[in-house]
């Protein structure tokens, strides 16, 4: 008799099987059946169902019932850290952080009418970190050395 090995053992214990949607979780999908129910009430509202703008923009496949939607919503608090940091000094800037930040935004400002369905929100906010981040490595590279030495000597 053998014995099963600790993997296929511990892949028994798990809440879903093989069988059940490739590895998707039983709750995952329920929640998407949620997000979906939720998607169709608010479309029924007599204001919503009444005003094709606003029904236009809840039903967009990039609209607030998707991913496509709020990532690009958190990201801003990255481009509003950058414009925080306007305050700071020049030499306490991070060039390589900026150029991550400044690449990012326009890789992505590039990518955001590539995909399908085009994400102006993406768009928006990837544009407006390349922006902040060029200006902060302008700031930075436009230091005077002079004030860079006396902060640090301090």
């Amino acid at each position: 008799m053998t014995r099963p090995s600790r993997r296929s053992a511990s892949l028994n214990r798990l809440p879903f099987t093989k069988a059940s949607v490739g590895y998707i979780n039983c709750n995952f999908s329920m929640a998407l059946g949620v997000v979906t129910a939720l998607k169709a009430r608010l479309l029924a509202v007599g204001f919503i169902k009444n005003n094709p703008r606003v029904k236009a923009v809840l039903d967009h496949p990039a609209g607030p019932f998707t991913i496509h939607f709020w990532a690009p919503s958190f990201k801003w608090g990255i481009s509003l850290a950058n414009i925080a940091d306007f305050n700071r000094p020049a030499e306490l800037i991070s060039v390589p952080q900026q150029l991550a930040v400044t690449a990012t935004g326009i890789i992505w400002s590039r990518y955001s009418f590539v995909i399908t369905p085009v994400n102006y929100n993406l768009f928006s906010v990837n544009a407006f970190m390349a922006v902040t981040g060029s200006y902060q490595l302008w700031r930075k590279f436009t230091a005077t050395p002079n004030s860079m030495s006396v902060a640090s000597s301090s």
